[in-house]
């Protein structure tokens, strides 16, 4: 399984780490520690040196209750970022579902687009079809951020998911995208109960259906704080857990905060399976 971004095509029968790069003043898991765009590059950097092979840089926050910057506020916090990110020569994505903002970052060489609202809004498809090879993340999310986690429901939750992701990608295919350019997420924690997330786990194999890659993020969310007891900064053991649990059932990319960790329970994994030893 590949998958072709903008400027790499990306061997996913080795599982990858995503090192999650936040720019905003108020993002849930790190307090803002990265708004200055000269600690959000130093961080490019670090992440990089711990061994993930993706960057995923984000300038609008989703944790519940988030207030939505406006167009110039989101540019203003990822271009000094990303212009840095890609001159490191790996893989950046960008995590936005403003097209405005896409275009800009694709202009930039970003490789692919990361949108928790699936290119749904008006002119984000179009700013996909319109640029050859980038690769996109198509992520499933009930509600907005502002609103999701106020009594998130479905009949069948992997059911929905799997539903929704197919429409999605069914939506790509037939503006000329190539599925090939294609992961599929499924929403951790976006518009979702405990329950739901563990559902998801669970039954993750259900939606190698699609025939596209998975990536799934679990790192520090609210779920694994509810399970623990423990504070979003106390959560990278847990985090680690659920990215190998994520891998173990057919993940091809992890999302994570604490690249290194993750790094070696992986190759701690692969080691157990006789790979890399």
């Amino acid at each position: 399984m590949f998958w072709q971004t903008a400027h790499h095509l990306i061997d996913l029968s080795v599982p990858r780490v995503m090192g999650i790069v936040n720019v905003t003043p108020d993002s849930f898991s790190d307090g803002g520690s990265y708004s200055d765009p000269a600690a959000a590059r130093a961080h490019c950097e670090r992440l990089l040196a711990e061994g993930a092979d993706l960057l995923d840089i984000g300038g609008e926050s989703t944790r519940p209750g988030a207030r939505a910057p406006s167009v110039q506020e989101e540019l203003d916090r990822v271009m000094p970022v990303l212009e840095h990110a890609v001159a490191l020569g790996m893989p950046v994505s960008i995590d936005t579902s403003e097209p405005e903002v896409m275009r800009a970052a694709l202009a930039a060489g970003v490789d692919a687009i990361n949108d928790v609202r699936a290119l749904q809004r008006p002119g984000a498809l179009d700013a996909v079809r319109d640029h050859p090879n980038c690769g996109v993340c198509l992520m499933h999310m009930q509600g907005e951020p502002g609103s999701m986690q106020s009594a998130p429901a479905y009949a069948d939750v992997v059911a929905e998911v799997l539903s929704f992701l197919r429409q999605r990608l069914r939506a790509i295919e037939a503006a000329g995208v190539q599925s090939v350019r294609v992961t599929l997420d499924p929403g951790i924690g976006f518009g979702k109960t405990a329950a739901h997330n563990w559902a998801l786990m669970q039954r993750q194999a259900e939606l190698h259906v699609l025939g596209r890659p998975l990536l799934v993020g679990w790192s520090r969310k609210s779920v694994l704080g509810t399970l623990t007891g423990r504070p979003v900064g106390q959560r990278g053991a847990a985090s680690v857990a659920a990215a190998l649990c994520a891998v173990e059932r057919g993940a091809g990319i992890v999302r994570v905060h604490d690249v290194a960790a993750t790094v070696d329970a992986l190759k701690v994994w692969r080691a157990s399976r006789g790979h890399g030893c």
